[in-house]
């Protein structure tokens, strides 16, 4: 067991059987038990963390215009009366259609009408470099002109556009795929703070072209969405490796998924589990470290990141913390990068996935961290300066945010593949090379720490930064 390429894939494997693992879900359930399991049997103090979330479903989807039915899914978390909502609603919508295509909603008229917009997705690799300030990139993966160019799927215009579509007095939406392979299986998550009231579906670019020729003959459509959205018990766990102080160095990732998640998030899930062994038998034969080890596996990742929060209040802002974490270093996303195929659909270029590392952290370990990168050669890995995004509610893309806008240093890994929310995140899409490289790299990192005064890892004193706001979200 441990940090082997086989061991990791092996741990990677045995969540994939597990899915989807959803909160609240049976595999939920059981990718929680598991990582308890793992944690345990490496020697860790184990806990799980039960907090409320919720479960949402759809339970009829369909878009008829005349006397035609189109293909499409639903826009998950779409069609809900309030954030705490439960119950069961059937949305049956008879309206006109207004097409915006990628323009703005309130441009348009759509007063009692079902919103036809083409989904963008609004963030390319390129937009990742002014907040770059090291790239290890031998043979220039990523400066090429096709990689820069590619974009993302968890930046998008969904939250702009049902969010304005509900203020102008719309009644649903419809979602062309317009920036994806032929899937209609974009499982879009629950955007933390954003409402989502408006009922919407979504339909491939090959079904929107369609639909909008049905459109120019008969201008008015039937969306029916019946959904149903329960309160559920979440479970994160959480792994304890007694040090020396009760300062802390956390190590993240978390377990759920909405489908299979080999990439998001069964890969950071097993380079959290490899850690914990790594250390685990450290610790058994005897090292001591001065400080404590959390490892930590979270729930909720896609319904609205409840135990997040509950985390960080807990055991970040709380004076009762029985932790001072100092570093929080989160792992998600070890893929392969892919691109639309000739047959519409995903397809392997065979090489990493261009990764981000958020971090603000002071200037020395920044140092270091960039040279580790290179020792362990993370290809295609940028180091970005996250500093100033600790001061604003939105924090970093990451599972991390919640824990970095409370003012814990970060560290944190990410990348976006094409098929990040989609079924297509099977087994096949691991970067199996780059398994044990991470998840040594991410060691290093947590020795260093070790030898360091927690309070000075930030790019600020500790002491200084507990001034400043901290916790908003």
């Amino acid at each position: 067991m441990g940090m082997s390429e086989e061991s990791i894939m092996a741990s990677i494997e045995d969540l994939v059987a597990m899915a989807p693992r959803a909160t609240g879900t049976s595999g939920g359930e059981s990718a929680a038990a598991y990582v308890s399991e793992r944690f345990t049997g490496a020697g860790l103090e184990t806990q799980v963390m039960e907090v409320p979330s919720f479960s949402w479903r759809a339970d009829a989807c369909s878009i008829r215009v005349g006397d035609e039915d189109l293909a499409c899914s639903p826009i998950l978390h779409s069609g809900l009366a309030a954030h705490d909502w439960t119950g069961t609603a059937e949305h049956r919508i008879d309206a006109r259609v207004v097409d915006i295509g990628a323009d703005r909603v309130r441009r348009h008229d759509v007063r009692g009408a079902i919103v036809l917009f083409d989904l963008t997705f609004d963030m390319t690799v390129a937009h990742s470099l002014p907040l770059t300030m090291y790239l290890h990139d031998p043979g220039r993966r990523v400066m090429r002109r096709e990689v820069l160019g590619s974009r993302n799927p968890y930046v998008t215009s969904l939250a702009r556009t049902i969010t304005d579509a509900a203020a102008e007095g719309a009644v649903g939406v419809i979602g062309v795929l317009r920036d994806y392979p032929d899937s209609r299986n974009y499982h879009n998550e629950y955007y933390r703070r954003t409402l989502f009231t408006l009922p919407g579906a979504w339909v491939t670019r090959a079904e929107g072209a369609r639909l909008r020729r049905l459109l120019a003959v008969h201008p008015a459509a039937r969306l029916t969405l019946d959904i149903t959205r329960e309160e559920v018990v979440s479970r994160t766990v959480i792994g304890v490796l007694p040090g020396r102080t009760s300062d802390a160095v956390m190590i993240q990732s978390h377990h759920d998924s909405i489908g299979p998640g080999a990439v998001e998030d069964a890969s950071g899930t097993a380079e959290v589990i490899a850690l914990a062994e790594h250390y685990g038998a450290a610790a058994a034969s005897g090292v001591v470290r001065e400080k404590t080890l959390l490892f930590v596996t979270f729930d909720t990742h896609f319904t609205g990141y409840q135990a997040h929060r509950e985390f960080a209040r807990r055991y970040v802002l709380s004076p009762d913390s029985p932790w001072n974490i100092v570093l929080n270093a989160t792992i998600e996303h070890i893929g392969l990068r892919a691109v639309e195929g000739s047959d519409g659909g995903f397809e392997s270029t065979g090489e990493t996935e261009p990764r981000g590392i958020f971090v603000n952290v002071n200037p020395a370990f920044t140092w270091r961290i960039a040279r580790s990168i290179r020792r362990h050669r993370l290809h295609g890995t940028s180091l970005m300066g996250a500093g100033m995004l600790e001061f604003f509610a939105g924090g970093i893309p990451t599972d991390a945010s919640f824990t970095f806008v409370s003012g814990v240093p970060t560290i944190s890994l990410i990348s976006g593949p094409l098929y990040l929310y989609d079924d297509a995140d099977t087994i096949e899409r691991i970067d199996r090379a780059q398994l044990v490289p991470v998840a040594r790299f991410f060691a290093d990192l947590v020795d260093d720490a070790d030898r360091r005064n927690g309070r000075m890892l930030g790019t600020m004193p500790a002491a200084l930064r507990r001034r400043l706001p901290r916790g908003r979200w």
